[in-house]
């Protein structure tokens, strides 16, 4: 019903019955409105603010069709529904309307108004009308059921049960000064205001993810700040190791070579100025053959101290050499096939250690054993795999019947676990023997490289290397 019509019915019910009394008159402009009676705090004061609560509930089997609220309070108020405001208004001559359509779901639901008096008297006019599906309808009405939160209460306007502290409001009546004046105030129209339906937050819009986030992204920062200093030091403290492996290898070749080296030629001195016939003399020819395998061995553990010896090309550099050096005394032709590109990627100590133990034992075995006259030694790149093949064309043999109390096969393969590579021995009786190393290396070191003409075998030494050794040659086939 609008104010137009209840000032009509209220002009109505002044002309039938002249000596109407001023609360029958207002009691029929509250029906008009559908709004209850004046209500307030039992306390009023100039500049008072009062905190008037009431709580309803909507069954859980219904529907809500429409839902609205008239409210008018003397002289101003902010109404919130459920901890969100949805409007406010400073003036009682006018009834504001809200409509919330179908906002208002099942269950239990808080009404909150904060009212504000300048001076004198004060109160609130309420009507909250809910119309279900089923036809039924709720109406909550400004009246006594109405309780009033201390100000010193936070977040009251959300409570959904009301402390047994809080007081009760009361109906203005005529008991209060200048009662005639006040029930006379009578709203005279009707404003309609559409309540925007809440915002949907989702999870990540709440504070306190907002907040758990950025501490997951501080402890982020943290990890990456920590973890880049433990970089900086594992950095600082390898180039103090390399540094350390150096001057050791220094030493070693500079100590240790030099005192077996010049040992070596004492012996040599010693054996020209005895007899021929001496008994000591193939005993110092043995001490001095002695002498020069330890410098050799220690040639190879300076090469796998040193630092700078690091790197794949090293690798097979050193390979190609120490395999030449082995085969140039016996009748064995060696063959290099190497790539001539190699990257120059590092290859760690245990990686190059076990590496160039599996050639020397692979190497060791056929020139012992397999009778060959040809030894192929192959070493490329496949990737992220390094291959390392040693190949002769000897007698071979079955390697399902080889003895297994011999530790050459079995050490090899060890070796290439400890590494995470892998051994494969290939040998059939006449057809010599394939021993192939297959090792990862780090995939940033490998570079793409222009595939290698078929049928081409490259060196990885230099000709200098090969000078005076006839017997071991990079060949084409």
């Amino acid at each position: 019903m609008g104010w137009s019509c209840a000032l009509k019915a209220l002009d109505e019910e002044e002309s039938a019955s002249g000596s109407a009394s001023n609360a029958e008159a207002v009691t029929s402009a509250k029906q008009a409105w559908e709004v209850g009676p004046w209500i307030w705090s039992p306390e009023t004061y100039d500049k008072q603010t009062c905190r008037l609560w009431r709580s309803f509930v909507i069954p859980a089997d219904a529907e809500v069709e429409h839902a609205r609220i008239r409210i008018s309070v003397d002289n101003g108020y902010r109404l919130m529904l459920d901890g969100r405001e949805i409007g406010s208004g400073s003036d009682w001559r006018s009834v504001t309307e809200y409509e919330l359509g179908r906002q208002l779901k099942p269950g239990r639901h808080v009404v909150a108004v904060e009212g504000f008096n300048d001076n004198r008297e004060a109160g609130m006019q309420f009507g909250l009308r809910v119309d279900l599906s089923n036809g039924e309808d709720i109406e909550v009405l400004s009246d006594t059921d109405w309780r009033i939160a201390p100000a010193t209460v936070n977040g009251w306007e959300s409570i959904r049960e009301a402390p047994p502290g809080w007081g009760h409001a009361i109906e203005v009546s005529s008991d209060l000064p200048r009662s005639d004046q006040w029930l006379k105030r009578v709203p005279t129209m009707l404003v309609k205001v559409n309540v925007a339906p809440p915002v949907d937050i989702r999870f990540w819009q709440y504070g306190w993810f907002q907040a758990l986030l950025w501490c997951a992204v501080a402890f982020a920062v943290f990890l990456c700040l920590r973890l880049m200093a433990r970089i900086s030091l594992h950095t600082n403290a390898q180039e103090l190791l390399n540094r350390e492996r150096d001057r050791i290898a220094r030493d070693i070749h500079d100590e240790l070579g030099a005192r077996l080296t010049e040992l070596a030629l004492e012996g040599e001195v010693i054996q020209t100025e005895l007899p021929t016939d001496s008994l000591a003399r193939p005993r110092l020819e043995a001490l001095c053959e002695k002498a020069r395998a330890v410098s050799g061995a220690m040639d190879e553990v300076v090469w796998m101290v040193n630092s700078r010896r690091d790197t794949l090309r090293d690798f097979a550099n050193y390979a190609c050499k120490q395999t030449q050096r082995f085969l140039e005394a016996l009748e064995l032709r060696c063959r290099l096939d190497v790539d001539g590109d190699l990257p120059d990627v590092p290859l760690d100590l245990p990686l190059r250690r076990s590496l160039l133990l599996g050639v020397k034992e692979a190497v060791n075995n056929a020139a012992k054993y397999s009778g060959a006259s040809e030894l192929f030694l192959r070493i490329h790149v496949r990737g992220p795999i390094l291959s390392v093949v040693i190949e002769d064309d000897g007698k071979g043999f079955e390697t399902e019947s080889a003895d297994p109390l011999r530790n050459g096969l079995r050490n090899m393969r060890e070796r290439m676990e400890e590494v995470g590579g892998v051994c494969r021995i290939d040998s059939r009786p006449g057809e010599g023997c394939r021993v192939e190393f297959e090792v990862p290396i780090p995939k940033a070191g490998v570079r793409g490289r222009a595939p290698a003409r078929s049928g081409t075998l490259v060196a990885a030494v230099t000709p200098s290397a090969l000078a005076g050794k006839p017997r071991s040659e990079g060949v084409k086939s």
